[in-house]
Formats: structure tokens, sequence, C-alpha cells
């Protein structure tokens, strides 16, 4: 990757553990698609008063020779299972991206 990782928590407490799981998930996708210029990733839990829990949600930007991939709203009460269904949606639009090359 030529940019940098950038992981951001927002109005949650930074975690290592999350983290290291992000950094892990990034790594995977560079072994589906080497060519990723960058990646940004996002993980907030927004304050809502009219649901019981508050979901995270994620947002996974790629950026891509000639084009950017977006997964946004991956939400999940669980920040794990919010990742990997935020990461498996990137993987999957990665794929078709590489076959369309």
């Amino acid at each position: 990757m030529k940019t940098p990782l950038q992981i951001t928590f927002r109005d949650i407490p930074h975690s290592d553990a999350l983290d290291t799981h992000i950094r892990e998930k990034v790594q995977k996708l560079e072994q589906v698609f080497a060519d990723i210029i960058s990646c940004r990733v996002v993980v907030e839990q927004p304050a809502k008063h009219h649901q019981q829990g508050k979901p995270f949600n994620v947002r996974i930007d790629l950026g891509v020779p000639g084009s950017e991939i977006v997964v946004d709203k991956q939400q999940n009460e669980d920040a794990y299972v919010a990742l990997r269904d935020a990461f498996d949606a990137a993987k999957r639009q990665l794929e078709d991206y590489a076959r369309q090359l």
C-alpha cells in the first residue's frame, strides 16, 4: 500500500485489539488485490436513543488505481461482526474490480 493505513475510532475509546484485527483484515485484502493505494477504516458507535443497544458502524474507503471502493454503514451491536461484514463486502467489491481490469 502506498499510503499508510488510517484507522479512526469515533465515539468509542481506542482499542488495541480492534486495531490489530483491522490490520489483519487489511492484509488479507492486499492478498486479494496487491495494488491497493490507500485504505481508511472508521469504526464508530453513534448514540441512538430509539434503539436498544448501540450498533457499531464501519466504513472502509479503499483507493485503487483509477477508482475508489467504499463500504459504508455495516452495522452490528458486536464490533467484530460489523468489521467482518464490512471487510467481506470490501473483498467482494475488490474482486469485482480486479475482474474488470
